[in-house]
C-alpha cells in the first residue's frame, strides 16, 4: 500500500548533505608539536646567518658608542675639576696680591720704627719719653702682622737661602762659607709665601796669608 511507511534498512549509512538541516560543524586543532605534550615550550626558530651578523655589529657598534661616551664624560670632568682648582688658586692669588701690596707699604715704616729704636738704645741708657712711644707703636705693628699671619725671617747666622735671601756683599769672617753674617734689612714671609727677602751679607773664607819670603844667604868673604 502506497500510504505505508517504507521500510527503512538498517544497515545503510545515510548520505551527508552539507545542506542538511541541524547539522553540527565541528573544528579540530591540529596536533600540538612534539615537545609541547610534555609542558615544554617549542624551540625558537634560529635566526638567519645575516640576521646573527647584523646582530653582532649592532652590539659591537654600541658597545664602541659606550666607551666612546664614557670618555668623554671622564675628560668633561677632568676639565671641570681643572677649572675650579685654576678658579680657587686665582682668587687666592688676586687675594694674596691685595693683602701684600697694603703690606709692602707697611714695611718701610717699620723699618725706619726700628732703626729709630736701635739708634736712640746706643745713644743714651736714659729712658726716653718719645722713644718708648715709637717703641709702643713698634709693639702694635708687630701684633697687627701676627694677625695677618706676617712673620719676620730670621737669618742671622743661617746659611744663604736663595729663596729667602738677596745677598749684597761678602766678608771675610772665621763663620763658615755661606753663612749670614750680617742682615742689612729684615725680611718678611706672609703666611708661606715670601713677603720680601731679607737684604744680608755672606760670609767667605778668609784669604791665606802669604808665604812667608826667603832668608837671603850672607855673601862669602874674599
Amino acid at each position: 500500500m502506497s500510504g505505508e511507511p517504507s521500510e527503512v534498512d538498517p544497515t545503510r549509512t545515510p548520505e551527508a548533505s552539507s545542506d542538511a538541516p541541524g547539522e553540527i560543524k565541528v573544528e579540530v586543532d591540529a596536533p600540538p608539536a612534539e615537545g609541547a605534550a610534555n609542558g615544554e615550550a617549542a624551540p625558537a626558530e634560529a635566526a638567519p646567518p645575516d640576521r646573527m651578523a647584523e646582530l653582532e655589529t649592532r652590539i659591537a657598534g654600541l658597545e664602541k658608542e659606550k666607551k666612546e661616551n664614557w670618555d668623554r664624560y671622564l675628560r668633561a670632568a677632568a676639565d671641570l675639576e681643572n677649572l675650579r682648582k685654576r678658579q680657587k688658586r686665582e682668587a687666592e692669588d688676586a687675594k694674596y696680591e691685595a693683602k701684600a701690596k697694603v703690606l709692602k707699604e707697611m714695611l718701610p715704616v717699620v723699618d725706619n720704627l726700628e732703626r729709630a729704636v736701635e739708634h736712640a738704645a746706643a745713644g743714651s741708657e736714659e729712658k726716653n719719653p718719645i722713644v718708648e712711644g715709637v717703641q709702643l707703636v713698634l709693639r702694635q705693628f708687630t701684633t697687627a702682622f701676627e694677625r695677618l699671619d706676617v712673620t719676620a725671617i730670621d737669618a742671622m747666622g743661617q746659611p744663604f737661602d736663595p729663596n729667602l735671601h738677596e745677598a749684597i756683599s761678602q766678608q771675610e769672617s772665621d763663620q763658615p762659607p755661606g753663612t749670614v753674617v750680617q742682615v742689612l734689612q729684615r725680611g718678611y714671609k706672609s703666611g708661606d709665601r715670601l713677603l720680601r727677602p731679607s737684604l744680608v751679607v755672606v760670609a767667605k773664607a778668609k784669604a791665606a796669608p802669604p808665604p812667608p819670603a826667603p832668608e837671603s844667604t850672607p855673601a862669602a868673604e874674599g
